[in-house]
This record gives structure tokens, C-alpha cells and sequence, in this order.
């Protein structure tokens, strides 16, 4: 799966659009789903984000199905051939007509709240959704942007289905009809399409909240706030992303560790880190792998190197910020977290394990002091055992916690939030301030 959400997609797509930084462009994307995929690429080249306003004219008796779609300023394109086929009057075509256009203006207005719309004449607008299934509402958009007078039209998706990609290039190269684009940009094209959704970790449906915020330049799905920056932590010549947030008063930080994806845009990272935030706890989410190591998944379980890379970013942050630190660690990340707190060369105030595979730190448990809190979902049995056993091997203070109702990925309702809290509690019990200079003999060495 090479998507962790829209934000990861779109922060991927922009590095491959990144020839279109400071020239003449527009980004238009596609709501909803498109908008927090945009707003990444918008950011990423310097210009202006907006929406582009498209509704599917369903047939009336199966909706799914599309007979053509509309546009703002009056737009529509119809299949003719479909509605002749299926039989569709003229009034009914016109009532479906009326019902989109209806909720095509309540979007407009919702979305803009009061701003101009952004005019892409005589630039290149850049179309921009979540991924392309048939394509139809991306052709759409296509012929919106050509009528309000776009110069050159460039769709661009994370992943497509390759018949809609292939349908989108057809006029490639500048002798595009009014619904084919001048380029395409599709970072993947798999042969084995069946859904968008398929190719994303986290596919949750944007809100029209989120819309409006991101439309008016507010970095909501990320979570900023004030104290939060982007950072580059190296671990050795590796240059690792990360997102640094220390509220006011902050007590301690906590560094988020695991084996795959963008940690720094996990929206699970994300909840968990502002339950902290809440609690006066400054956060670090960092990605121990760069985006191409991810590809090598047996680098996902190489324990040591995550493990080397997380005692490098915790000696960096605590120069920073001079606060003591603690860990929390999910999937690989548990089991690195744990042995990065044996290393003579940081001091460790606390670790959480959310689920994961603490029991992958092997004989390093039995060097861990640090106290320790594993947390478990009460439904997933075979992994609450394996931390019932890694708890007894462990040589400090450890604690097994189990979330009532939960399985494995702690997706059920208010499961997420209860591991949050009982990792606050943790820390609010274990991370008090220590010395930066750490006493030494305290942990065995490496």
C-alpha cells in the first residue's frame, strides 16, 4: 500500500511536479478528497489552491451510473449516446441537472466561504484528485478549467486506473479536446485496479470542514499549532523528516517511533501526539526510513538500524529543546524503542508500546530499566500474550495495559483515544526532568 493518507500522496506527487515551481500556475482540486492531496502540492510549488467545482449527473433510477456531469459558470457535458440508449427524457435529465447544480452552488459557498473564486486564465492549472477510477469527473474538471480560460491543463493523481490515465493522455502534447489534458502525472498506475481506496492506508472521508480550512491556508489535518515546526533530524549523513511540537510548558517530549510509513502525517500519530500536546507534552514525529528505504521492507524490520537512527534523533532532540525524553513506539518502532533505551548513550525517562512488536527487541529486553508501559487490545489475544510475555522480561518497572473491545490496529471507537490516555498517564507519572549529562553505568551497553 504506498499511500499513508492524502497528505503522504500529495507530498509524493509534488516532488514530481516539482518542474512547475515558480511558473504561472493555478491548483485546482477536485473536492473532496482531492483538496488535502492539493494542498500539499499547492504548498510545495508556491500557488494558489482552489477548488474546482464538478457534480456526476446520475441516472435517476441508478445514480452510480453517469450519464455526464457539470461545472460551474453554466457548464455540462452529457453522454448523448448514453441518454438516448438508456431513454432518459429531457425533464428528467433536466431534474438531476437541478438537484447537482443545487449542491454544486451549497459547495461553492461553503467552501470559498466569501473568497473569489481563483481564475486559471491564461495559466497552467493543475487538476488534482485522490486517484482516477473511470476518470469522468476529472474530464469534467478538465473542461471547466479549458472554459474559464486555463492556457494549459495538467491532471495529476497519486494512482489511477490505467484505462482512465490512458483516456486522460489522449490528446497529449497540446492537441487535447476539451476533456483531454495536456499532460498527466500519475505516480502509480497498478495493473490490478479495483478502487482509490485500495491504494491508501488511511482513505477516512474529508470533511467539509477540513475543506474550508485547508481552501483558507489552514494546515488542519497535520495538526499545527502553535510550536509546531518541520525539522530534519540526521542520523548519521541520513536526513530524517520530522515534526517537532512543544506547547507552552512543556515537561517532557515524546519521540513517535515506527517501522513504515510517514509518521509525521499518520493521522493515528497525529491523535495520539495532541492528547500530549494537551497535557502539556511537547511531541517529536519523526520517519526513522527514508521514502526509499520504505520500498525495502526488510528494512522495516531491521530492529539495530531503527533502533541506531532513534538514539541519534533523541540525543538531537534533547539539545533542542532541554527536555527529558520519552518514546512512544507502534509496529517495529515498539521493539526499537526499546532497545534505543538500553543505549549508554541517551537517557530515556519512559516508553510506551502501542500494540506493535516489542517482543522483536529480543535479549535487549532483559537489559531494559526504563519504566515501560505496553498497551494491548483486549480482543487481539495472541498479541496481548506475547506482551504479557515481554512484560515479564523486562528488568524495571513495566506495566501491561489492555483496552477494553479492541483489536490489533485499535480501530474500533474511542479505542485510539484510550491508548492516548493511558499513554499520557504514563508519562505524566514517569517523565519528570533528568540530568543531560546521564549517570553513568546506568544501562548496560550496547
Amino acid at each position: 500500500m504506498p499511500f499513508t493518507d492524502r497528505r503522504d500522496a500529495g507530498r509524493r506527487l509534488a516532488a514530481r511536479l516539482d518542474r512547475w515551481r515558480s511558473r504561472d500556475v493555478v491548483v485546482l482540486a477536485i473536492p473532496r478528497g482531492g483538496v488535502p492531496v492539493g494542498f500539499e502540492v499547492a504548498g510545495a510549488l508556491g500557488a494558489p489552491l482552489d477548488v474546482v467545482l464538478v457534480r456526476k449527473l446520475g441516472l435517476p433510477f441508478q445514480p452510480e451510473l453517469a450519464l455526464g456531469a457539470i461545472g460551474e459558470g453554466g457548464l455540462r457535458v452529457a453522454d448523448a449516446d448514453l441518454v438516448r440508449r438508456l431513454g432518459v427524457s429531457a425533464a428528467d435529465l433536466a431534474a438531476v441537472e437541478a438537484a447537482e447544480r443545487s449542491e454544486l452552488e451549497r459547495r461553492a459557498a461553503r467552501f470559498r466561504a466569501g473568497r473569489e473564486r481563483v481564475s486559471p486564465a491564461g495559466r497552467t492549472a493543475i487538476v488534482v484528485d485522490d486517484g482516477l477510477a473511470t476518470g469522468s469527473t476529472a474530464r469534467v474538471a478538465v473542461t471547466a478549467a479549458r472554459a474559464a480560460g486555463a492556457a494549459r491543463v495538467v491532471v495529476a493523481v497519486p494512482v489511477g486506473a490505467a484505462q482512465a490515465v490512458a483516456a486522460l493522455r489522449t490528446g497529449a502534447g497540446g492537441a487535447a479536446g476539451p476533456e483531454g489534458a495536456d499532460d498527466v502525472v500519475c505516480l502509480e498506475c497498478p495493473p490490478e485496479f479495483t478502487a482509490v481506496g485500495q491504494w491508501y492506508a488511511d482513505f477516512t472521508q474529508t470533511p467539509d470542514e477540513e475543506v474550508t480550512r485547508l481552501l483558507a491556508g489552514e494546515d488542519c489535518v497535520s495538526g499545527r499549532a502553535p510550536g509546531d515546526e518541520d525539522v530534519t533530524v540526521f542520523a548519521g549523513a541520513v536526513p530524517l523528516a520530522g515534526r517537532l511540537t512543544v506547547p507552552e510548558r512543556a515537561g517532557g517530549v515524546v519521540v513517535f517511533a515506527h517501522g513504515s510509513g510517514s509518521e509525521r502525517y499518520s493521522p493515528r500519530a497525529r491523535s495520539a501526539a495532541d492528547t500530549l500536546h494537551r497535557a502539556g507534552i511537547a511531541t517529536l514525529l519523526v520517519d526513522l526510513l527514508t521514502p526509499t528505504e520504505e520500498a525495502d521492507r526488510a528494512r522495516l524490520f531491521a530492529v539495530e538500524l531503527l533502533a541506531n537512527r532513534l538514539v541519534e534523533v533523541t540525543r538531537w532532540v534533547r539539545a533542542r529543546t532541554g527536555l527529558p525524553v520519552g518514546y512512544f513506539g507502534t509496529g517495529t518502532g515498539a521493539a526499537a524503542a526499546l532497545c534505543a533505551a538500553t543505549d549508554y548513550r541517551v537517557e530515556v525517562a519512559a516508553v510506551v508500546a502501542r500494540g506493535g512488536r516489542p517482543d522483536l527487541a529480543g535479549k535487549r529486553l532483559g537489559w531494559v530499566r526504563t519504566p515501560t508501559l505496553l498497551i494491548a487490545g483486549a480482543q487481539d489475544t495472541a498479541l496481548r500474550e506475547l506482551h504479557r510475555d515481554t512484560c515479564a522480561r523486562l528488568s524495571g518497572e513495566a506495566r501491561l495495559a489492555v483496552v477494553p473491545g479492541a483489536t490489533q490496529l485499535f480501530e474500533e471507537p474511542g479505542a485510539l483515544d484510550a491508548a492516548a490516555c493511558l499513554a499520557r498517564d504514563w508519562y505524566r507519572e514517569h517523565l519528570t526532568p533528568v540530568p543531560v549529562q546521564r549517570a553513568a553505568g546506568r544501562h548496560l551497553p550496547r
